[in-house]
Parts: C-alpha cells; sequence; structure tokens
C-alpha cells in the first residue's frame, strides 16, 4: 500500500518546479549547501529556527505537524537522491531538520541550553548510529534518508529528557 501511494506521489510530483522544490527542502532551505560538515550546518538551522517557528507551537501540535513535514521530507529526500544522483547526499539535511525537532518536540518550553545540549546529543547519535539507528538508513529511497535521523533524534529526546529531570 505505502509503496504504491509512495510511486503515485513521486510521479504526480516531478517537474521543474516540483524538483527545485524538492531540492530546496531537502538542502534544509539552503543549509545544505554551506561547505564541510552539511549534517551540522542543517542542524545548527534547525536549532536556530525551533525557538521561533516550532518551540511556540503547543506539544500536540507539534508532534501533529511532525507527521506532514516527515512525509514531505522523504519525498523531497527521495526525489533529490535521484536528481543529485547519490544515495543519502550529503547535502540532503531535512532530516537533520526533523530529527532535531523531534529530539524538542515534547519539551514545553527550551532555553538556549537546553537547545544546546538537545544540539549535541542529536549530532552524536547522529554520526555515531548506535546501535538499531544504523541499520535504518538501509530503507528504501527517502525513507533511509529520514529513519535513521528520526530514531536519533528519539534517542536525544529521551537523554535530553533524564538530564532535564537530574538537573532543570
Amino acid at each position: 500500500m505505502f509503496t504504491s501511494l509512495y510511486r503515485t506521489l513521486h510521479t504526480a510530483c516531478t517537474g521543474p518546479r516540483q524538483d527545485a522544490a524538492a531540492l530546496f527542502v531537502a538542502r534544509g532551505f539552503g543549509a545544505g549547501l554551506l561547505p564541510r560538515a552539511p549534517g551540522t550546518w542543517g542542524s545548527l538551522a534547525a536549532m536556530l529556527a525551533a525557538p521561533v517557528i516550532f518551540m511556540p507551537l503547543p506539544v500536540w501540535a507539534r508532534l501533529l505537524l511532525l507527521v506532514p513535514l516527515t512525509l514531505a521530507g522523504v519525498w523531497a529526500a527521495a526525489r533529490a537522491e535521484f536528481l543529485l544522483g547519490r544515495h543519502d547526499a550529503g547535502e540532503i539535511v531535512i532530516d537533520e531538520w526533523l530529527g532535531l525537532w523531534l529530539a524538542y518536540a515534547v519539551f514545553p518550553s527550551l532555553g538556549w541550553w537546553w537547545l544546546l545540549t538537545g544540539f549535541a546529543l542529536f549530532r552524536f547519535f547522529d554520526i555515531v548510529k548506535p546501535g538499531p539507528i544504523a541499520s535504518l538508513q538501509r530503507l528504501p529511497g527517502g525513507w533511509g534518508v529520514m529513519a535513521d535521523d528520526l530514531a536519533a533524534g528519539l534517542a536525544a529526546g529521551l537523554v535530553l529528557a533524564g538530564l532535564r529531570a537530574v538537573f532543570a
């Protein structure tokens, strides 16, 4: 079912404008084009945007918003992979945005110290990819790009919750 839905959407969402939109979204609205360590730049952009765009929303709205954003990220990442001719190309950083925002999602508010801590935890889990996180990259298409970062975001959020319970 998901495969046929994906193919239908993929076919309907191709063309010059759609390709440009896919690349813009996949590149994290431009952050993925910055030199050296695009994943870190993408995560940094997501962290800086979170207090303005994401954190002002109520927790339930953030969690709800992550669903269509993830689906859009899967589409954009898959299309970008095709257009760039590389699996999980470094400039595809929408997965960093979604992973980091997932780490922040359940907290009613976070000051800059906690945003930075979440950023560091997310980058750790995204780079090291402990346990089953690494295996998620083998999922097909955009799902493989997004899933490992969502898992890294979940792990970072759990550790962040533990740290806040002890230190906040």
